[in-house]
């Protein structure tokens, strides 16, 4: 398992040289959000695609 700097690092070396900080930030957002997804499916923590329609149909009728 790599650990945080190892990533950061492993990020930095494919992003291009004239990235901004802004683009930097944005990646390390993106992947923390697919690594949070990725733990809460291992978890059991998802949705069905039928309790979702449900949960979406009752916010619209509001």
């Amino acid at each position: 398992m790599q650990t945080v700097k190892n990533e950061v690092a492993d990020l930095l070396k494919r992003l291009p040289d004239n990235c901004t900080l802004e683009d930097i930030q944005y990646h390390l957002y993106v992947i923390q959000k697919i690594e949070c997804g990725l733990k809460d499916e291992e978890e059991g923590r998802v949705y069905e695609e039928k309790e979702i329609e449900e949960k979406m149909s009752k916010w619209l009728e509001k």
